[in-house]
């Protein structure tokens, strides 16, 4: 009996201990700044002095400290947190490490962020779900680039507090003019950054002074530790007076009975009977029910997983959103946005990514970069290209329309990667602004003579042949000899070559990338016209690069792509050097040549492979006419 009551009365002990935590905020905080800062050494004296470390742990830190640290016989602190044995050997983090603590007044999720520059792209994951930002500033260094860069991300991302942590304050003395001279820096540069609150604290990370506990050191500092103001700063989150905004991961339908749509609550709150909008379609409804694990609710609010009952039969699909009626999400195909660039291939304009958004994808391109973004010293400059950890304002035009609201309003519809089509690599960060209206008014006409009617009249079917390959490898001589082939068989064809066009429609592109793929994308879009005319279209263009060529695929119809490898190894292309090209290139004189100092990316399932090696160019070209007359295309 007596062990029955002590169960009974553990387990009301847990159920309080837990409902009181419920009851707590969550503060999402992010520790920045540069190398040896001591960000990790700051997030390790936390956790030491809010005693949230075991005492196995502790003793295995000591262990760590002997073998790998850095601060003598003292405890390492930072080893907490660097928990990688490639981290510790180097000395430095590599990745974002998150860390929960709780204190009697309020919970706290900790992203500590790499510090070195190449990592940038993971300081802004950690900064994506921060509520307040602690940029490190070593106190003998002052103000350095990364400081500003940092600070500039945070501010990218939506941070509306910083606390300035002076740190190493114990290696000036504590000197109160170092402290303040700092400060006013910071303050300076970052007026026009748009945070909140910014908070100056003096502190030694490693000896604790104004971490939890005020320091004796710092007589003349009359602020609060930094566990005090984690505990105070404001952060309520302002999600659920927000617009409401569901958007639909799952549409769970078990049986002919009962179809949910499932979604995290991205802002607002919804209640049973509310009304709510598809927001691609603008069919309305009603809330029939609020289903949850455990049990229906009359109200939820954003931040909780529910599955959403409508009173109505309308359309909704993974990637939509159901929005509040009086409020809506934007819905367009073409918008503004500011991308973080994450890969160590520059992205390119004109080139196709895969857009994802936090239920949506669609294929992207970014039509313009307007410009770049210094975010050391914050000005706009301009350029064609966004390399790793650079920032640029660009315009992005998206296969089909997805619902989203600007970055600042809503961060969680707000924001989007992009991922390489080929690699499935992400590639960049997104931050929408706002929508572009400019072909708002322009619609598809539809025409009476089509492009089947075309085809038909001249007795074949529309396709593009795209031969591909290294410059010399015998494209435009086999394409050539093809063109007279089917045009002696009363073919209709036209063929666009690489040298002809850019001598008018890309006569004003060069040979960098950035060219490149733009050259490519007019050839596409001039072949798909083509195509549309019902002709047999032959494309010769070297088109190096495997994205550019998939882009030129998805343009067409079903069917009507044929990619054609015209496969030439590199050294037989520079002995037969017909233009005297591979010379120049080879001596320097040309730069960007394909094959040289410029990538050419084979074609990994070619319709068509052309091993040309030994053989005359009718064979190939018999080949070719062959594979059309098996598929009736001419």
């Amino acid at each position: 009996m007596h062990d029955t009551v002590a169960r009974t009365k553990d387990t009301g002990d847990l159920r309080g201990y837990l409902a009181e935590q419920e009851r707590k905020s969550l503060l999402r905080f992010l520790t920045c700044g540069s190398v040896d800062d001591g960000k990790s050494t700051l997030i390790g004296r936390l956790l030491y002095d809010t005693k949230l470390i075991f005492e196995d742990q502790l003793a295995a830190l000591e262990t760590d400290s002997r073998k790998h640290g850095t601060t003598g016989d003292d405890i390492d602190f930072a080893l907490l947190v660097d928990g990688l044995e490639a981290e510790r050997e180097q000395g430095i983090t590599i990745d974002v490490a998150y860390r929960f603590f709780a204190t009697p007044r309020r919970k706290f999720i900790v992203a500590d962020t790499p510090g070195h520059e190449q990592y940038t792209r993971n300081m802004a994951t950690g900064a994506s779900t921060a509520d307040l930002a602690i940029v490190l500033v070593d106190a003998r260094a002052g103000i350095i680039q990364q400081t500003r860069r940092h600070s500039f991300i945070a501010s990218l991302l939506g941070i509306r507090h910083v606390v300035v942590a002076i740190n190493k304050i114990d290696l000036v003395g504590y000197d109160e003019a170092v402290f303040e001279e700092i400060a006013a820096d910071y303050r300076g540069f970052a007026r026009d950054l748009g945070f909140e609150t910014i908070t100056a604290i003096p502190m030694s990370a490693r000896y604790g002074d104004n971490v939890t506990t005020a320091s004796a050191n710092t007589g003349w500092y009359g602020g609060p530790t930094l566990l005090e103001h984690l505990e105070s700063v404001p952060v309520d989150r302002i999600d659920t007076g927000r617009p409401f905004r569901l958007p639909v991961q799952y549409v769970n339908r078990p049986n002919l009975d009962f179809r949910g749509f499932c979604g995290t609550i991205a802002s607002g709150t919804v209640s049973k009977g509310d009304q709510v909008v598809v927001a691609k379609s603008g069919k309305a409804s009603t809330v029939a029910r609020i289903v949850t694990h455990d049990g229906d609710l009359e109200t939820a609010v954003a931040g909780q997983a529910v599955t959403l009952v409508l009173s109505d039969e309308v359309e909704v699909s993974r990637g939509n959103m159901l929005v509040s009626p009086s409020a809506r999400p934007e819905v367009a195909d073409q918008f503004t946005a500011d991308i973080i660039w994450f890969d160590e291939q520059p992205m390119l304009p004109g080139r196709t990514y895969l857009l994802r958004t936090e239920t949506d994808q669609a294929a992207a391109s970014i039509t313009e970069l307007k410009h770049r973004i210094d975010v050391n010293s914050f000005s706009h400059e301009a350029a064609k290209s966004l390399d790793l950890n650079e920032i640029g304002s660009c315009n992005i035009s998206v296969q089909q329309p997805i619902a989203f609201d600007n970055y600042v309003d809503n961060r969680s519809t707000g924001a989007f990667i992009l991922i390489d089509r080929m690699t499935n690599r992400t590639v960049g960060a997104g931050l929408i602004r706002h929508p572009l209206r400019r072909a708002s008014n322009i619609h598809w006409q539809a025409l009476d003579v089509d492009k089947a009617a075309r085809a038909e009249m001249k007795h074949q079917k529309p396709v593009v042949l795209w031969f591909t390959g290294l410059s010399g490898s015998g494209k435009s001589t086999i394409a050539n000899l093809l063109e007279k082939r089917l045009f002696n068989d009363g073919r209709h064809t036209y063929i666009l070559d690489g040298d002809n066009v850019r001598h008018g429609l890309n006569r004003d592109l060069g040979f960098t990338e950035e060219d490149r793929v733009e050259n490519i994308r007019r050839v596409a879009e001039t072949a798909r016209l083509m195509a549309d005319a019902g002709l047999i279209v032959i494309v010769s263009f070297i088109s190096p690069f495997q994205a550019e060529r998939r882009m030129a695929r998805e343009l067409m119809a079903e069917g009507e792509f044929v990619e054609v490898f015209v496969d030439t190894p590199f050294e037989e292309c520079a002995r037969r050097d017909p233009k005297g090209l591979y010379a120049k290139a080879l001596r320097g004189e040309i730069k960007n040549f394909t094959g040289v100092d410029s990538p050419y990316q084979a074609p990994a399932n070619p319709e068509i492979h052309l091993d040309t090696v030994g053989r005359p160019p009718e064979d190939m070209v018999e080949e070719i006419a062959s594979w059309l007359r098996e598929r009736g295309i001419a």
